[in-house]
């Protein structure tokens, strides 16, 4: 599963992509959110208020709920505001 992280979201993880295999029970977006708060203190600090998380799978804006595998391609970011 390719992750890549935006904005807030990479500096705090470290990182702005990563390849990684979850175990099988991840198989939705929030499932996913709470595997990834264990990988690292970067993760669990980024992802503390999922509530503030947007996700996009396969370049498609998706909620929590939204089912996930391995081949898909993870985007995350924070609420996006105009101006």
């Amino acid at each position: 599963m390719k992750l890549l992280y935006f904005a807030w979201l990479r500096t705090r993880i470290g990182k702005g992509s990563e390849t990684l295999t979850p175990p099988p029970e991840v198989h939705d977006v929030r499932t996913l959110l709470e595997w990834l708060k264990q990988q690292s203190p970067g993760h669990a600090e980024a992802l503390k208020n999922l509530s503030v998380v947007r996700v996009a799978v396969n370049q498609e804006h998706v909620s929590h709920d939204a089912h996930v595998s391995p081949d898909d391609e993870i985007a995350l970011f924070p609420p996006v505001t105009g101006g």
